[in-house]
């Protein structure tokens, strides 16, 4: 069974009394272990996309079945609690709590789901430790650059043990030598974890990277290839 399964996306904004499709129809399967970019044009629909999967967004029409749960019946309380224990984000923008440490940003998700306080502190120093960060723990994000904010925005969101990482133009603020650093650390999770990982991005790193590439036009899947790498 996909640990993702989209059908027939459909998503209709409306800017100033006209229809802008961002999706149309889109069905997607993804595999449990998978490391896949989703690409195309700005406009194409990936954010849009990402976001649906993610549950921050809903579709005018279609479904998003996560396991065997279709999120699209889900109440805003349900879908809060769902996307809390099952999907972990990466975004752009870091989106880091400033008045936290790297460790207590970590934690804070593990926080919301009432985790024990020593599984919280074993978890957070091991995944800052997975991403090279174990001598920045104590660091709040304005005494960190941005490619160590993006690395304590990865561990983060593994904090929860989810079923996936979605990760939105994870590369786009960071240099190359940086955003190459974080992709070896994302394919190493992936590989040596199993931690399935989709990305919306236009990055060509990221896209050399990935071993399946979905590629958006006008809101349609125009190209599923899967590449060795």
């Amino acid at each position: 069974m996909p640990i993702i399964k989209t059908q027939n996306l459909t998503k209709i904004y409306k800017d100033h009394s006209v229809e802008v499709h961002a999706l149309n129809g889109v069905s997607l399967e993804i595999e449990k272990g998978e490391f896949t970019a989703i690409v195309g044009p700005s406009g194409s629909g990936k954010t849009t996309l990402l976001n649906i999967i993610g549950g921050l967004d809903n579709p005018t029409e279609g479904q998003v079945t996560i396991g065997d749960v279709d999120i699209s019946n889900l109440s805003d309380n349900q879908l809060i609690d769902f996307r809390l224990h099952n999907i972990g984000f990466v975004f752009q923008a870091y989106n880091l709590i400033p008045v936290l440490s790297a460790k207590e940003n970590v934690e804070f998700i593990m926080l919301m789901q009432n985790r024990p306080k020593a599984e919280m502190d074993e978890r957070a120093e091991a995944l800052l430790k997975a991403v090279g960060l174990e001598d920045q723990m104590h660091k709040r994000p304005r005494e960190m650059s941005g490619g160590q904010q993006q690395r304590v925005a990865v561990a983060r969101a593994l904090a929860s043990k989810p079923k996936f990482v979605l990760a939105d133009e994870p590369t786009a603020n960071l240099d190359s030598k940086t955003a190459l650093n974080l992709l070896d650390i994302m394919a190493t999770l992936n590989k040596e974890e199993g931690i399935t990982f989709i990305f919306s991005t236009h990055d060509q790193k990221v896209i050399d990277r990935a071993r399946r590439i979905v590629t958006l036009e006008d809101g349609v899947i125009v190209s599923d290839v899967q590449q060795d790498v």
